[in-house]
């Protein structure tokens, strides 16, 4: 027969709990231990508290044991404490009726001789998040704000806080933000002062939608007595607090040039701070104020350079690539100021991809006249790197410094080397390169046609890379003797090309070297169209039929539009619009750096700040109330940073690209196609042709004839403009706000200051924000400056006079009530 085994050995171990019977076993262990005097009871209910807390963490349902964890709550020791507390914190939420039979016991130990325990009780009392037990803990946080311990104190601080989201109307009524403030500017120990200023920040920034009164106390925080107080103090507080009075600092207005300077020197010593994020926190500080001072932001663009490279060098690739995209931002808005260092963006071999992106990208931004050579040698270098992302962005980025250099004579001769490597990826982004170099540089097309022509379009099976030697035997036909065969070939293997930018690409090159050379390409264009007009891809068909009726039509106006005279592209599309930019700027020290894009693109519509959405989370309206949350230090001051903006960044974008790609458009003339054609059309072929003219509703007086240019005999006069009447609610998705500001031309420009009384009335950016608001004029972005540019674009620019007129009006009569 077996032997008995001991009940002691039938218990699960604590990393092993066996459910439902193991906790029916603890509540009766919790029961025979409650109120238990035995010597050993302490060190009992320990073990038994570690079983329950192992049942908890392994997901299984432990409430069942919650009265006889209260009852055994009545001891001294501190680590049996926090496992019951942690137990009531977790429960207390899902079962809020299990809640109240905490209260008593928290509040007895809220009152406890050890200021641990006193803490210990009054965070978890708070960490309840039951709205029926509000009433139990104004008492004890009030009393822990006086606490002697500053460990209660710093607990209570936070706990404030807890109060005003569970209730704040409880919290207000009991005056707590008012003590968090007294207790912030008069309390010794700084990590209470840090609670105090996170908790007050919390509250009064929740409760300005709803307050004048809060408003007014987040003004007083950005005040000069707080700021200079904080900053004072700034070398006794943890990182975390340092970073919290850091950002406080970054939205203080200074009132003159030597305040700007006092904080300045207060906090030059935490550059050198080994803390990655209290170095960022206070770079944004000296890049905030010194936003209207452009000798002096230049010069912090110098100051700032060390500490950045350092932290690079050191710490984990995570952090590194945290700073290098800060370091990244910078370098795009002042690259000339890193000209000289660009060594320390060489690419380590101990480097991870996303760092070695980044860094090349950084080279390519900083290339100049005195160090092309050096950065175009080393990115040739990566050129055959194993990591294949890595390769493919190095001639990326020998291709892009081409683009912004006038001397490219040895940047063409190292690009050209590459297409003798005999690698697919590295022919194919060559082949692009090469494209856009001849767009911009046509005068370079024999020394690169004698190269390209060499090349089999056999082998190569990118669609982009096959696309661009296809453009180029179509643009330069009559410089390549074996183009029309080549092409020829191609068409042959027609319904062999499953990438529709190909055959796109293909049409068009036919069509170009059917004019070039018609009796070679005849066939060849014959066979393209038949294959077009009967390929399944819409854009294919529907660009073969175009060419097929302008053939139709007239082969001297088809020649017109398919290859007239070009040229040369100066400057290639950004990919990401200058107000964007700034508005990554300005939320320096963020995720929307490492993002390289504004919060509000990747935020939820809860902490979008002064944006509120619709319910469908299409449309963007900006409210009177969502206006009190708004970011502030915004500032756009093209005219004072001149000096940090490169070349490229001076230059006129134009057409915005949608796909990363360097891209530029050519719109054929309107008058090159003419009535007869357009009358052949069917309804829904004539929407295909797109003249490059504006767009006209059918309610306009003009007729297609006055359209194309037939028979105008009177042109109507234009109504007068109607008043302006501003909207109060205007309604506005982001992405269309952004793009539109992009394509609007510049309607009106003009520069507005604010009235003395005005100027004396601006202690927050909040209160002139409220005051536009009130003349229905929203505030996206704020910042700090007396004098600013008003820039006006508009579908209808005949409004920017009178919107200019309403702006101003309402600008000078801000500090006169």
């Amino acid at each position: 027969m077996a032997p008995t085994v001991p009940s002691a050995a039938k218990s699960a171990s604590p990393s092993q709990p066996s459910g439902k019977s193991e906790v029916a076993d603890l509540k009766q262990q919790l029961r025979q231990l409650a109120g238990s005097r035995a010597p050993d009871a302490d060190d009992q209910r320990r073990d038994v508290f570690k079983r329950v807390i192992s049942c908890m963490t392994a997901g299984i349902d432990v409430s069942a044991a919650f009265g006889e964890m209260v009852l055994c709550s009545a001891t001294s020791d501190v680590v049996t404490k926090k496992m019951c507390y942690l137990y009531v914190g977790v429960h207390a939420r899902a079962h809020p009726d299990l809640a109240l039979l905490t209260i008593n016991f928290l509040q007895r130990d809220c009152r406890d001789q050890d200021p641990t325990i006193r803490g210990l009780a009054l965070r978890s009392l708070c960490s309840l998040r039951v709205r029926n037990l509000v009433e139990y803990l104004v008492t004890p946080l009030t009393t822990g704000l006086k606490d002697p311990s500053a460990y209660v104190r710093m607990i209570a601080a936070v706990g404030a806080a807890k109060l005003y989201h569970i209730s704040a109307t409880a919290c207000i009524d009991a005056d707590l933000p008012a003590s968090l403030k007294a207790l912030m500017l008069s309390d010794p120990d700084a990590q209470v002062v840090a609670n105090c200023l996170h908790s007050l920040q919390e509250i009064w920034t929740l409760e300005a939608a709803n307050s004048e009164a809060a408003a007014r106390e987040i003004e007083t925080l950005y005040s000069k007595p707080v700021v200079f107080y904080l900053l004072n103090k700034i070398k006794e507080f943890s990182e975390w607090a340092q970073c919290l009075v850091l950002e406080l600092a970054s939205k203080f207005l200074p009132s003159d040039n030597n305040e700007i300077f006092d904080i300045m020197n207060l906090l030059e010593d935490r550059l050198q701070h080994a803390n990655g994020a209290v170095v960022l926190s206070t770079i944004k500080v000296f890049l905030h104020l010194t936003m209207s001072m452009t000798d002096v932001h230049q010069q912090v663009y110098e100051r700032i350079k060390a500490p950045l490279l350092t932290l690079v060098g050191a710490g984990s690739p995570e952090q590194s690539y945290a700073v290098l995209c800060h370091l990244h931002l910078l370098v795009m808005r002042a690259p000339m100021l890193f000209s000289s260092d660009y060594k320390s963006f060489y690419c380590q071999f101990s480097d991870p991809s996303y760092v070695k992106k980044l860094k090349l990208e950084m080279l390519t931004a900083i290339a100049n006249e005195s160090n092309t050579y050096e950065i175009v040698t080393e990115l040739c270098e990566y050129a055959g790197n194993v990591d294949v992302p890595i390769a493919r962005e190095s001639i990326r980025a020998v291709g892009k410094i081409a683009l912004q250099q006038y001397d490219v004579n040895a940047i063409v001769d190292r690009l050209l080397q590459f297409l003798e490597m005999d690698k697919d990826f590295v022919t194919a982004e060559t082949l692009v390169l090469v494209k856009d170099l001849l767009r911009k540089y046509p005068q370079w097309s024999h020394d690169c046609i004698a190269v390209v022509g060499n090349i089999s379009s056999k082998n190569i099976q990118e669609p982009k890379g096959k696309a661009a030697l296809i453009w180029m035997l179509g643009e330069y036909s009559q410089d390549m003797h074996d183009a029309p065969y080549v092409l020829e070939s191609l068409v042959e293997n027609w319904d062999e090309e499953h990438s529709p930018e190909v055959r796109l690409h293909l049409l068009t090159a036919v069509m170009k070297c059917f004019f070039k050379r018609p009796p070679e390409t005849q066939k060849a264009l014959g066979a393209t169209l038949a294959a077009g007009l009967s390929d399944t891809h819409q854009d294919v068909h529907d660009r073969a039929l175009f060419y097929y009726r302008l053939l139709q039509y007239d082969p001297a106006v088809a020649e017109r539009v398919v290859n007239p005279p070009k040229q040369a592209v100066s400057v290639f599309a950004d990919t990401q619009s200058s107000e964007m930019k700034d508005r990554i700027f300005d939320e320096f020290n963020s995720l929307s750096v490492v993002y390289q894009k504004p919060s509000y693109m990747f935020t939820d519509k809860e902490h979008r700040g002064p944006f509120e959405y619709s319910e469908d989370l299409t449309n963007l309206t900006v409210g009177t109330e969502a206006q009190e949350n708004v970011i502030s230090a915004q500032r756009y001051q093209e005219n004072d940073n001149d000096l940090l903006l490169s070349t490229s960044d001076k230059e006129d974008n134009g057409t915005r690209a949608s796909n990363g790609s360097a891209t530029s458009t050519y719109n054929a003339p309107s008058d090159l196609i003419g009535s007869s054609l357009i009358s052949s059309q069917t309804p829904a072929e004539t929407s295909l042709i797109n003249t490059g003219g504006p767009t006209y509703s059918s309610q306009s007086n003009f007729s297609l004839d006055d359209l194309l240019g037939l028979g105008v005999t009177e042109t109507p006069t234009p109504p007068p403009p109607p008043a302006l009447t501003l909207n109060s609610k205007p309604v506005l998705d982001p992405g269309t706000f952004q793009r539109k500001w992009g394509q609007l031309a510049l309607a009106l420009t003009q520069e507005c200051s604010l009235s003395p009384q005005g100027a004396a009335s601006l202690m927050n950016p909040q209160s002139l924000i409220r005051h536009m608001q009130s003349n229905y004029i929203q505030c996206i972005a704020s910042g700090a400056s007396a004098k600013a540019q008003l820039k006006i674009k508009a579908d209808d620019g005949t409004a920017a006079e009178a919107f200019s007129t309403l702006f101003q009006s309402a600008l000078s009569k801000f500090g006169l009530s």
